[in-house]
């Protein structure tokens, strides 16, 4: 899952004079000024765009899904006096709370 808005990634790297990003291995990339070679943006510069910008508009969806499909499956669970519909739900936001997770980040900042 892309965590960044590719308008972020632009935006930052106009302000700054980087030119030519590109995203490889989960890693944005950039030319800085004067460079004739890319390096990764860095991780400082990552955190504080995500900081300033939130979720960008996949991460939002997820999370709208998530939401939704749990509404669902609380109702669905009350009428089929069942609980599977919950499990699943327990299920499908799990996965997704592991893919909104930033391992790129977190992995560099040690």
């Amino acid at each position: 899952m892309k965590h960044f808005s590719a308008q972020w990634i632009e935006e930052w790297c106009q302000e700054n004079g980087w030119t030519d990003w590109f995203m490889e291995c989960s890693r944005y990339w950039a030319f800085p000024p004067n460079a004739v070679m890319p390096v990764p943006i860095p991780n400082q510069v990552l955190r504080t765009i995500k900081a300033e910008k939130g979720l960008c508009f996949e991460e939002k969806i997820w999370c709208l899904v998530a939401v939704l499909g749990t509404i669902t499956a609380g109702i669905s669970a009350y009428f089929l006096s069942s609980p599977m519909p919950l499990v699943a739900a327990f299920a499908f936001c799990a996965v997704t709370a592991a893919r909104l997770e930033d391992d790129t980040l977190a992995s560099l900042s040690e």
